[in-house]
């Protein structure tokens, strides 16, 4: 027997920019913006999501933007991960990023799924969330009506929900420079080496004075109903001696809650996520002593 699911029908709305996409969003009911889809579709085939408009944004120009300004890296929602890989500043800067976005997915998923749909989707395994969140990042959400700005760690409120009201799109995620400069590592584990979900996935950044931590960022997902911070852990590290972190980084197993599924049991998610936050730390600490050189 062949399982398969159909896409109900819709209405398609492609606006020429972004005031019209949120004009459209306003005025529309049952709508949803769309840029890669690689969500969304699945999600409106099996039911999980009903729209009958969608709304193109994967074209428009203010969402297709990577800029690097004195303070801050704006990168538009609709930027593809490929386009984040390929982009040497990038990968020279802020190479957490580059290094998320290419645990995820084929190559070909990947030039069309969106920085902005793996926000939005907020699945607990979103891979995008851990190193946007060791970076200090805000998000642009932007209606009709106009902008707000909020740090990321107040967009997800539990499984695929988000701070997102019914007439907003997200539109840009801002990046602080001064949090740019810091060793960095992202690591993910799953049941295969590429091409899947995170069992879990952990990011760090840091920066070291004198053999102590003076400054340490630690994000993780599929540990907790969102993607989260480990601000215990990271006051415990706080002043540390580098030859300590492998004791106090225990401390996470206090402020995760993993659950068991289909991928992975919580025993097996909880010690996981202790030692690849042990070891991204460490490479973490490796690239900042290679930056001060």
């Amino acid at each position: 027997m062949i399982l398969f699911y159909q896409l109900p029908k819709f209405n398609y709305h492609k606006p020429k920019d972004l005031n019209e996409a949120l004009k459209l969003l306003k005025e529309i009911k049952d709508a949803k913006p769309i840029a890669g889809g690689t969500d969304l579709m699945v999600d409106m085939k099996i039911g999980r999501v009903k729209a009958g408009n969608l709304i193109d944004i994967s074209n428009l120009r203010e969402l297709r933007k990577i800029e690097f300004h004195k303070d801050n890296v704006i990168i538009g929602a609709a930027v593809t991960l490929q386009e984040i890989i390929n982009d040497e500043r990038i990968r020279r800067e802020i190479p957490i990023l580059a290094e998320a976005a290419e645990s995820m997915g084929s190559w070909q998923i990947r030039n069309v799924a969106t920085i902005g749909g793996n926000i939005c989707n907020a699945s607990p395994a979103a891979d995008m969330a851990p190193p946007l969140m060791v970076l200090n990042s805000k998000l642009k959400l932007s209606s009709i009506n106009g902008d707000r700005i909020i740090p990321i760690e107040k967009f997800f409120k539990g499984p695929r929900q988000t701070e997102l009201m019914a007439e907003e799109i997200l539109t840009e995620i801002i990046v602080p420079r001064e949090s740019c400069n810091a060793g960095m590592k992202f690591m993910k584990i799953g049941r295969r080496r590429a091409h899947t979900l995170s069992i879990v996935a952990t990011a760090v950044a840091v920066r070291t004075t004198e053999d102590k931590i003076e400054y340490v960022r630690i994000a993780l997902n599929s540990i907790a109903p969102t993607p989260i911070r480990a601000y215990k852990t990271e006051e415990e590290l706080i002043g540390s001696r580098i030859d300590e972190v492998d004791v106090k980084v225990k401390k996470l197993t206090e402020e995760i809650k993993p659950i068991s599924d289909v991928r992975a049991s919580a025993e097996y998610r909880r010690e996981m996520a202790v030692k690849i936050t042990m070891e991204a730390l460490k490479r973490s600490i490796e690239n900042w002593r290679c930056k001060e050189r």
